[in-house]
């Protein structure tokens, strides 16, 4: 999932991780169910199947879901759903923005849901490409430090096509062009670098720092969406800074 920025790793957020297990799981499950009805069930020969079961078995979503994921998304049950991708921008507080990635089989039920959601959260569902500009797609890797250095991390991507290596608080984040992040995962892996999520996102090169009150209402629709069904992902641009992360902490 996206929201790999280090606000995501505060303490009321982690409270909540294992009550969205479940709602987590069912999103790749939607994903294994696409990749199989565009490309057959046979991961072996189809890439981007083989490549939505290995993320959801590394999200620990159990393999008999997962079979039952790739039968049904292949017609093979008679019950295969047909899936429409859809992206919504959103105004959040303080000039941030969202960009709401959702793969649903209701277009009307998601953009209901999506408004409600941004409206009763403070924020304003933005037009058609207000937002989208402001974000380029990225290959996404989140390492996390365990004794490393950026100096680490880079020597192992550097043949790999990778265009920046960031330092946050407890992980690096190497950052691709999309059609390099196999690549990137694969010059990690030899090296013997463990990462925690591989991911393909909407990234925004000018960060909009929160301040405390903001970061609050930010959170409270960030969540909001988050709980809805049909939203797979959400990019965004805002950033939190150390003091206002940890008045956060100490209010949670």
């Amino acid at each position: 999932m996206a929201g790999h920025s280090k606000w995501a790793n505060t303490k009321h957020r982690k409270a909540a991780v294992d009550a969205k297990r479940a709602k987590i799981n069912a999103r790749y499950i939607k994903q294994i169910e696409v990749a199989a009805r565009n490309g057959g069930p046979d991961p072996a020969g189809n890439p981007a199947l083989d490549l939505a079961v290995s993320k959801a078995k590394k999200n620990s979503v159990p393999n008999d879901n997962i079979d039952r994921a790739i039968k049904r998304g292949a017609g093979l049950t008679g019950d295969a759903v047909e899936y429409e991708e859809i992206m919504y921008e959103v105004r959040g507080p303080q000039g941030s923005a969202l960009l709401v990635e959702c793969l649903t089989d209701n277009r009307n039920r998601a953009a209901s849901e999506v408004r409600v959601a941004v409206t009763r959260s403070g924020g304003t569902v933005a037009d058609p490409g207000s937002v989208a500009y402001m974000f380029q797609r990225k290959g996404v890797v989140t390492v996390p430090k365990e004794g490393l250095t950026e100096d680490d991390v880079l020597a192992a991507v550097l043949e790999a096509g990778v265009e920046e290596v960031l330092e946050h608080e407890d992980t690096f984040e190497v950052q691709s062009e999309p059609q390099d992040l196999q690549e990137v995962v694969t010059a990690l892996e030899g090296a013997g670098i463990t990462y925690d999520s591989d991911e393909v996102e909407f990234v925004s090169e000018v960060k909009v720092d929160l301040d405390l009150a903001a970061a609050k209402k930010f959170l409270k629709l960030h969540d909001a969406l988050e709980d809805l069904d049909d939203v797979q992902n959400i990019h965004t641009n805002a950033d939190l800074s150390a003091d206002t992360m940890a008045a956060l902490d100490a209010e949670s």
